[in-house]
């Protein structure tokens, strides 16, 4: 039965002290009755009902009881009103509180992850002349965890040690923790070979801790050593050592942990089955996550969420999105990572419909400003080719965050959009939104594809001077790729050989493509070989030197870079296309003839070669390598991009873009042709190739015919 009687303000704290001559309250309102009260409303957790139980303290004048008073303040903290434990704990006087009181705060704040209030709060406790216990300490060392300011735990470390405290399990294992989050595991590890008695949890500290530093290897071996001391795992345990595995990237040493798990009978439990499915999966054992997935009978959704990203880590991206409706079918409510991870799925396969409909299910459970879920959703637009939708969804987000506008620019950047990435960029630093270092790589690489040379150099000056960051492999690949593409090869050379880490296979890469594009076959050569070293079985390397004999009528050289390919078993990877219509995928490789609608789009791309023809066409046959006399130009028609296009221009009605999807990069007649039917049949072509998005209308690109 219920006897909170009803108050007119109810939210308002209650802090003037009655009339001490009033009669003595109640049996039924004792302070053993009141205290039951707290304990049941800490349960429902109702601010209405503690702020009446306030109101009777305050009435019954109880506040000077410390326990009633301690138990108020845990009250409001644990409905969720942090603030009113403050209030509370301000406007009472210190002979109210004692060293529980105060304890009890400090946990609080440092679960609410308040932790510099926390610290000022234990200043304040030891200005009132109360001193700390052990439950003091191992309350604030979390709040230290959380500065990530390792001195503030040091200190705190020293006065633990003044007071006698340092060998007390629950301490010393807080401080363990404490050291491990602030990245320093030596010194975690140090207190942890001190400690004269230790339990699981200070062992699971030093195994998270491992973890949380990528020291995966010693995290392993310290799960073997709780074995050899003969106490039994728990899920924290294995979750952590198996995630530990799925980092090393082993399926061995995970398998044995499997097995570990068998024995102690905590297979059963979901936490140690989802752990065990995200190993197998972030180590390719696709069908071992798979078999453990199907084994689990009440499946939520993390269950879900590991398998469907699964998936993804794997390519299986089709599978990825089939589980995500299955997971739907099945009741269970998709979270933001849910949406994330199948978003991405869709961005990789460009399925634009698919996208779609996820877009309508975010919209349906309510995260449609979510700004996580905003970013994959402009991502999954852009990398399906509809770059307006991208834009859409970013004028309509409302807590942009750097991902959310680093989102944005990478569309634009993949669109060959430059210079709006470049106004994306100014209008993101005027909103005092810091860069981080893919927004960089985005923006330099725009500068490159506008040959804004200056400006890419002061943009790349700006990350260490302005914006705190070292320049990766990345960055320094883009400033060699902007000095290439406009025509500065040896500058670009230099730049390489001077930078202060080794280049790459992406800094050379960068440079043997400038090489192509300028015909310096003698850099060129120079820099293949470079990249013979460093990357010995990439094709693209090999076909662009081959490419550049050939342009020079060098076919001896030509035909001995291709036989230096098939004596390091290298192949290259056929080219293919595909294009969607009516929810279908059609796939063309190159002169295929497979469709049951062949005739009819080698008719169409007869139709096109002769309109193509009429506007000025010339075939460019050095694309052609590997055919010879009348046949180059004949067999350049066969491309599968053209094959794809000329079935889209059957298939679309007017006024449906024409996307096209290919596995290579897209070669410069197929990019003429498609610039020249984005006019003549008044149609948006947009061809996603390996490297980015071109975007035609009108007989122009949106890459400006610099890519």
């Amino acid at each position: 039965m219920r006897i909170f009687l009803p108050l007119k303000s109810t939210h308002k704290l209650q802090t003037t002290l009655p009339n001490p001559s009033l009669p003595s309250p109640p049996k039924y309102f004792s302070p053993t009755h009141l205290d039951s009260l707290i304990n049941t409303t800490t349960q429902t957790k109702n601010i209405n009902h503690a702020t009446q139980i306030h109101a009777q303290i305050i009435t019954h004048n109880y506040t000077s009881l410390p326990f009633l008073f301690t138990n108020l303040v845990n009250l409001y903290a644990k409905c969720g009103q942090i603030n009113h434990s403050l209030t509370l704990f301000s406007t009472t006087r210190n002979e109210s509180k004692n060293v529980v009181t105060w304890t009890s705060l400090i946990t609080h704040l440092s679960r609410y992850k308040r932790p510099f209030l926390a610290l000022k709060m234990f200043n304040q406790m030891g200005s009132t002349g109360v001193y700390p216990n052990q439950y003091t300490f191992s309350a604030i060392l979390p709040a230290c965890a959380d500065t990530v300011v390792v001195i503030h735990g040091q200190q705190m470390h020293s006065l633990i040690c003044k007071h006698g405290y340092e060998l007390d399990l629950f301490v010393a294992t807080a401080l363990v923790s404490m050291y491990a989050k602030c990245g320093d595991m030596s010194l975690a590890e140090n207190v942890f070979d001190e400690m004269p008695e230790r339990n699981l949890v200070s062992w699971n500290c030093m195994i998270v801790g491992f973890l949380q530093n990528e020291i995966y290897d010693r995290a392993v071996g310290f799960f073997k050593d709780i074995m050899g001391e003969m106490l039994s795992p728990d899920q924290v345990s294995f979750s952590s050592v198996l995630s530990a595995c799925a980092n090393i990237g082993v399926a061995d040493s995970g398998k044995q942990v499997h097995g570990v798990a068998v024995k102690h009978g905590v297979i059963s439990l979901a936490y140690v089955k989802n752990s065990l499915m995200d190993m197998y999966f972030k180590c390719g054992s696709s069908s071992d996550g798979t078999k453990l997935f199907k084994t689990i009978g009440d499946k939520d959704v993390v269950t879900y969420n590991i398998m469907v990203m699964g998936c993804v880590q794997n390519d299986n991206f089709e599978e990825a999105c089939n589980y995500f409706w299955v997971m739907e079918r099945e009741g269970v409510p998709p979270d933001e990572t849910s949406f994330s991870t199948v978003l991405h799925a869709a961005a990789n396969l460009a399925a634009l419909d698919q996208g779609t409909l996820i877009h309508n299910q975010i919209i349906k459970y309510g995260l449609g400003t979510n700004p996580c879920v905003t970013s994959s959703l402009i991502a999954m637009y852009a990398k399906c080719g509809s770059l307006d939708d991208a834009h859409r969804v970013f004028e309509e987000s409302k807590d942009r965050n750097v991902v959310s506008w680093t989102a944005m620019i990478s569309a634009c950047q993949q669109h060959g959009c430059a210079i709006q990435v470049i106004e994306l960029f100014e209008e993101m630093l005027e909103e005092g939104i810091k860069p981080d270092f893919i927004t960089l790589v985005c923006v330099l690489s725009a500068c490159g594809h506008t040959g804004r040379v200056e400006e890419g150099f002061a943009y790349f000056n700006s990350m260490s001077k302005v914006h705190d960051m070292s320049p990766g492999p990345e960055h320094y690949a883009c400033m060699v790729d902007l000095l290439g593409r406009a025509g500065r090869l040896k500058e670009a050379k230099n730049f390489a050989e001077s930078m202060p880490i080794k280049p790459d296979a992406m800094v050379w890469g960068a440079l043997l493509g400038a090489c192509r594009s300028h015909g310096d076959l003698e850099m060129g050569r120079e820099v293949a070989e470079k990249l013979f070293e460093i990357e010995p079985h990439n094709p693209g390397n090999y076909i662009l030197l081959s490419n550049m004999y050939s342009r020079r009528g060098m076919l001896k050289e030509a035909n001995e870079v291709r036989r230096l390919m098939g004596f390091n078993g290298v192949r290259k990877e056929p080219g293919c296309s595909w294009i969607d219509v009516k929810n279908k995928t059609f796939v063309f490789t190159a002169h295929d003839r497979s469709h049951s609608r062949t005739i009819e789009i080698y008719e169409m791309l007869g139709k096109l070669e002769a309109l193509a023809k009429r506007k000025g066409y010339v075939p460019e046959t050095h694309y052609a390598i590997n055919d010879v006399g009348k046949y180059k130009e004949q067999r350049l028609w066969f491309h599968s991009e053209k094959l794809a296009l000329a079935f889209g221009l059957l298939t679309l009605p007017m006024g449906v873009p024409i996307r096209i999807k290919k596995n290579l990069r897209t070669c410069g007649d197929c990019h003429t042709v498609m610039k020249i039917a984005s006019e003549v049949f008044e149609r948006e072509i947009i061809v996603r190739d390996i490297n980015r998005f071109h975007r035609f209308t009108g007989g122009l690109c949106s890459c400006g015919d610099y890519w």
